[in-house]
């Protein structure tokens, strides 16, 4: 699933390339991904005319920004946009098209079929499911180390799974959650209100650094990712631990292990981060 550093990077492209544009049409071949509202024909009726103002982003959501609405969408497990030209053939699994009056058209690629689409009032977005419930962005001024103690202070969990709930902090996700506690040198399975003062510290800063690099990567490319343009991250050339079971920690020679927490495929280094 795409985490923050990739929406981040599609909301940048998708930016460069669609502010400005008017809807002329909606094409919609598998209405399940719509919402809100419950009626697809709504959908398609509504964004009609609109235009597009700014593309944002809370989490792992992206954010379309129209001329009276916004168009959460949230693209799960394989989601993808892309701009054509409407000469352009439309390739398999496509499910929606934004078709623009200037001869373009955004078009919303799903193999799975998993993602999703809410339309609301510009305004009301932020305060209704599924944004509603979502916890601070990791790299906002509000994640701080006296927000984190805070959230950790009675639960039992792990600290893992505490890190990967979207109530807590968002978009983090399991790459960069593993990446992020190597670095910190906290194991995944330690209990969350265990760590110390100094370890809070050194983990909300470890966040916030493997996050911001990164962004400036342009993502991870794992699985299937690619931005709007069809162009890859970079960022896996710099990970630590995610994916390299069995090879050796660049830090100290050990062999990198993957084990599971809190359902998710898990990869630590036994000696660098000690349970």
């Amino acid at each position: 699933m795409p985490e923050l550093p990739e929406v981040e990077t599609v909301r940048k492209t998708l930016e460069h390339l669609i502010i400005g544009k008017e809807i002329k049409d909606v094409t919609i071949h598998w209405p399940n991904i719509i919402k809100k509202p419950a009626e697809h024909e709504q959908f398609s009726d509504a964004l009609k005319g609109q235009i597009v103002e700014a593309v944002g982003r809370r989490g792992k959501f992206l954010i379309f920004y129209l001329t009276d609405l916004a168009m959460v969408s949230h693209l799960r497990m394989e989601g993808k946009y892309g701009v054509f030209s409407s000469e352009e053939p439309v390739e398999k699994h496509t499910h929606v098209i934004f078709s623009f009056t200037d001869g373009t058209e955004l078009r919303y690629k799903d193999v799975r079929k998993f993602g999703t689409m809410h339309l609301f009032m510009k305004g009301e977005e932020l305060n209704q499911l599924p944004l509603k419930q979502l916890g601070p962005e990791p790299l906002d001024d509000d994640f701080t180390v006296d927000y984190l103690k805070s959230a950790l202070a009675k639960t039992t969990r792990k600290i893992k799974a505490v890190l990967l709930d979207q109530t807590i902090v968002v978009g983090v996700g399991n790459i960069y959650v593993d990446e992020s506690l190597f670095r910190a040198r906290i194991h995944p399975e330690r209990i969350a209100s265990s760590l110390t003062d100094q370890e809070l510290v050194v983990l909300v800063r470890e966040i916030k650094a493997t996050l911001s690099e990164a962004i400036k990567q342009g993502g991870s490319t794992i699985r299937s990712y690619i931005n709007s343009q069809g162009q890859i991250g970079m960022f896996q050339i710099q990970l630590m631990v995610y994916g390299r079971n069995g090879e050796a920690c660049k830090e100290c020679g050990t062999y990198l292990e993957k084990t599971k927490v809190a359902g998710r495929g898990t990869h630590i280094c036994p000696s660098c981060q000690k349970l």
